[in-house]
């Protein structure tokens, strides 16, 4: 199935997602399918690179892990069967902490917390449709990082299920993880470029 096939305004499920082309990337939300195809920036994959770094030394010899795409979230809306799910992401990273969600899929429910790292084709998606998507499915945590701008706004979600902004954070702030009691994340060590450190 081609790129014009899927974008004629059918929904599709999971079922078909696992049978599209290796050589494009896709995410449904709610039988939409997303483009994601052509990869990101080399920017883009530092960030994820430097941001997972931090996540997962802090995590060994724990219960949680973190996952970077390209990883699977399928997002049911109730028990429907694999092959019926309607939304699959692919967050850049993901930090899961009950392994009842993981399989050789990837994951299945709402991970704890979910980074999107921004970029022009993605920043409408991330900012509207995966925002209210990651709210309405549990996320504790969302945080969108923008490269350009060197920030990340983070939200939490409030005890209404809502989310609530708790910080715009930037250059060498040092981001607070609410889901751990004892993580902060270094922006100075996401931000500055193995050039600037040798400069």
């Amino acid at each position: 199935m081609g790129v014009t096939e899927k974008m004629s305004g059918l929904r599709y499920t999971y079922g078909d997602y696992v049978n599209w082309s290796e050589d494009e990337r896709w995410e449904l939300i709610n039988g939409i399918p997303y483009n994601m195809t052509p990869a990101p920036s080399t920017e883009h994959q530092r960030i994820s690179r430097k941001l997972a770094l931090q996540f997962a030394n802090y995590l060994v010899g724990k219960t949680c892990e973190v996952f970077y795409s390209p990883f699977d979230v399928r997002l049911p809306l109730a028990n429907e069967k694999d092959e019926e799910i309607t939304t699959v992401v692919q967050p850049d990273l993901a930090i899961v902490c009950d392994r009842n969600k993981l399989d050789e899929k990837g994951c299945k429910g709402a991970p704890d917390l979910i980074i999107e790292i921004i970029s022009p084709a993605t920043a409408k998606k991330d900012m509207q449709e995966k925002f209210l998507l990651y709210e309405q499915n549990g996320v504790s945590e969302y945080w969108l990082a923008f490269p350009l701008d060197r920030v990340v706004d983070v939200y939490v979600l409030n005890k209404d299920n809502k989310y609530q902004r708790s910080g715009l954070y930037q250059n060498y702030d040092k981001i607070k993880v609410e889901i751990f009691e004892d993580l902060e994340i270094d922006l100075g060590l996401v931000f500055t470029n193995d050039m600037e450190i040798r400069l």
